[in-house]
């Protein structure tokens, strides 16, 4: 996956190669995968294809950046072969991963 590299958004970053990174309102990886470990709101983690309840409604998270948020969100980094140049590439692929896991 590619570096990430710090933003004037937190919702938005650029890799070190200077490419677009996270998109704001994208939120594909809060409803494509599932997520096993408990999350505020969802004690039992939250299903593929489910929204994620710390989703808001412009698609950004509500725990980016605190320390509730849980450590396998921590640790998913935007990677343009996963999140595409948009987010309907990024759903479908992460939900294909998803699949075939």
């Amino acid at each position: 996956m590619s570096e990430l590299i710090a933003s004037s958004s937190p919702h938005e970053a650029r890799t070190a190669t200077g490419e677009q990174g996270c998109r704001p309102g994208c939120g594909a990886c809060c409803i494509a995968p599932s997520i096993s470990s408990p999350i505020p709101g969802m004690p039992a983690g939250k299903p593929a294809g489910i929204r994620c309840v710390q989703l808001d409604d412009d698609n950004l998270c509500r725990l980016f950046g605190r320390p509730e948020r849980p450590a396998v969100c921590e640790r998913f980094d935007y990677d343009t072969d996963i999140c595409g140049s948009h987010r309907d590439q990024a759903l479908a692929n992460i939900d294909e991963l998803e699949r075939l896991t």
